[in-house]
């Protein structure tokens, strides 16, 4: 017997802890010193949203500048940090969405269009920051956007997804609930046509 449903009351857990791996990508982000980086040695220029430091190929200490003395470093922290902030509010508001035997599904909808509006300011934030970072700082040797800048393009993919699945949600308001029971199909080898 084979039971057909892809969205399930037990299964509703499976959405907050997507965004709580958004949310643990967006610390990484936030905290990381690789949003930019050399990309082979000498290893003389590393950034993060926050700062700029280099080194000389011979000097053992970095030299940092604040990127916030920019307008353009502070526009892109901002962005970025509003869109982690609203996404820790949107995580808080999913757990207590799907904890109540009583789900709002209105609710629910409500938290993804919030999903929509973070993954507007994280990629506001995202591409800011590389775009006037190579017009504005001088780099040396070959540079890449690393680690940390892919994981706040990671957290914000994930957002966008989540953001979908909590606006259609609500089209699955029955099956989530467990208000109509799931399809099953059985077959028996004895009864199938192809073997008479």
């Amino acid at each position: 017997m084979v039971v057909c449903g892809l969205a399930c009351w037990r299964c509703r857990w499976l959405l907050p802890l997507l965004l709580g791996l958004a949310i643990i990508m967006g610390i990484i982000a936030l905290a990381g010193r690789g949003w930019l980086e050399s990309e082979s040695e000498p290893y003389v220029q590393q950034a993060s949203l926050w700062e700029s430091c280099t080194r000389g190929e011979e000097d053992l200490n970095w030299s940092c500048e604040s990127l916030m003395d920019y307008g353009w470093g502070r526009a892109a922290a901002a962005t970025y940090l509003v869109g982690f902030v609203i996404l820790v509010i949107c995580f808080a508001l999913a757990v207590i969405a799907f904890s109540i035997e009583i789900l709002r599904f209105n609710f629910v909808r409500g938290i993804g269009g919030l999903l929509f509006v973070v993954a507007a300011f994280q990629i506001i934030g995202l591409v800011i920051y590389p775009v006037k970072f190579t017009e504005d700082i001088p780099l040396t040797g070959d540079n890449m956007f690393s680690w940390a800048y892919g994981f706040g393009w990671a957290s914000t993919v994930v957002v966008i997804g989540c953001a979908f699945f909590f606006c259609c949600l609500p089209n699955w308001e029955d099956e989530v609930l467990g208000n109509i029971k799931p399809t099953g199909y059985y077959s028996s080898p004895g009864r199938a046509p192809y073997l008479n």
